[in-house]
């Protein structure tokens, strides 16, 4: 693929690489892991905010860029180079395009000004513990109270739920727990009455979160978008989400393929530097063979991933994020590989790449889930 970024995408690219080699280097971001409660450092995400990185993909009305998703795919591939920790992904891209997409201008003047500044963070409450991948099974309600809604449900993994200010919730406002049909969204305060978080870290110091909502009552305002019709804003929003994990985990190949390289130049075996064996040389180009070809997918899924052809959209989706998580696995267990017994300590930065990558092709469908689902569609177009 013939790939050539703006004048005003390479700046954002120059300058992206020069914050994460000289402001979020691995002793920084172990002092955030060791040290902030949330998983996150709040003066990193304040100088995002000033940087204007939380903006970029948000609309110009509100205060934002008005960026598309190659714009994102440059944030997000030096999130994946820096590993950093801070809430990209749910706040901005995942909730922030969900209130851009869905939300009324009320909604969007009250949030959006608010996640460009830094001031609020939003998190994602979908998925929940008794399904795995498949967006249209909800089983949390919402029920007409009057003018309100009454939520009752539980939600699993959610995105830095535990330092988020507001969740945007799923729940069935009509039909069956497996229906696509009757689906809505709902602004939730993590302060309302009802609600509960369990906060806890994940294996590549990310956090995440379970909440559970127990007769939570918000105002029909809390609503986004029309009643029972929130499927289709979902899917987009989580392809949003695959098109953004496609770009980090190639950030984060680059960088293991970096410090593997720099490895075999250092590491010496038998008097001489092990990258002058010549089987180590030719996995060294596998690793990257692997990285270049992820790079081209997730070129495309940035492309597709505004499509209003929802088949060709979610087909180039599920390509991208199966051939990107099977290459993140084999250049991940390469590269720890390659390093030996250390490669799997921490106090190396290869294994929290590694563990990353894994973390990622978990996220959102792994590479079965969506070889499995390109494989339906493509029997479903004959």
């Amino acid at each position: 693929m013939d790939f050539q970024f703006t004048e005003e995408q390479k700046q954002l690219k120059d300058l992206l690489d020069r914050f994460v080699s000289k402001e979020y280097s691995f002793d920084a971001r172990r002092k955030i892991l060791e040290g902030e409660p949330q998983g996150f450092s709040r003066a990193v995400w304040r100088k995002f905010a000033e940087l204007g990185l939380l903006g970029i993909t948000l609309p110009e009305e509100h205060g934002g860029f008005g960026g598309g998703a190659l714009d994102a795919l440059i944030v997000m591939e030096a999130i994946g180079r820096g590993l950093v920790l801070e809430p990209y992904l749910s706040t901005v891209l995942l909730c922030g395009g969900l209130l851009r997409d869905a939300g009324s201008e009320a909604q969007k003047g009250e949030f959006l000004p608010a996640i460009i500044a830094g001031e609020r963070l939003l998190a994602f409450a979908h998925y929940e513990p008794q399904f795995r991948y498949d967006l249209h099974h909800v089983a949390t309600s919402a029920k007409r109270q009057g003018d309100n809604y009454v939520l009752s449900g539980r939600k699993t993994v959610v995105l830095h739920g535990g330092s988020a200010d507001v969740f945007i919730v799923s729940a069935r406002t009509s039909g069956d727990v497996l229906d696509r049909d009757g689906l809505s969204l709902f602004l939730v305060s993590a302060g309302a009455p009802g609600v509960r978080v369990r906060d806890y870290r994940t294996q590549d110091g990310q956090r995440a979160a379970e909440v559970v909502l127990e007769n939570v009552t918000v105002g029909e305002g809390a609503r986004l978008g029309a009643e029972g019709q929130a499927l289709a804003a979902i899917e987009r929003a989580v392809d949003v989400a695959i098109a953004a994990l496609c770009a980090e985990a190639v950030g984060v190949m680059g960088a293991l393929n970096a410090d593997t390289a720099e490895h075999l130049k250092t590491r010496k075996q038998f008097g001489v530097p092990i990258g002058k064996f010549q089987v180590l040389q030719h996995r060294m180009v596998d690793m990257f063979i692997h990285t270049e070809q992820a790079r081209s997918m997730s070129y495309l899924a940035a492309v597709k991933v505004h499509s209003d052809d929802t088949f060709e959209r979610r087909r180039a989706l599920s390509a991208a994020k199966t051939l990107v998580g099977q290459a993140a696995r084999f250049v991940g267990q390469q590269a720890v590989q390659l390093h030996g017994g250390m490669g799997v300590t921490e106090e190396l930065v290869v294994g929290h790449h590694f563990k990353r990558l894994t973390m990622i092709n978990l996220a959102f469908g792994d590479a079965d889930h969506h070889l499995a689902r390109f494989s339906d569609q493509l029997l479903a177009q004959e």
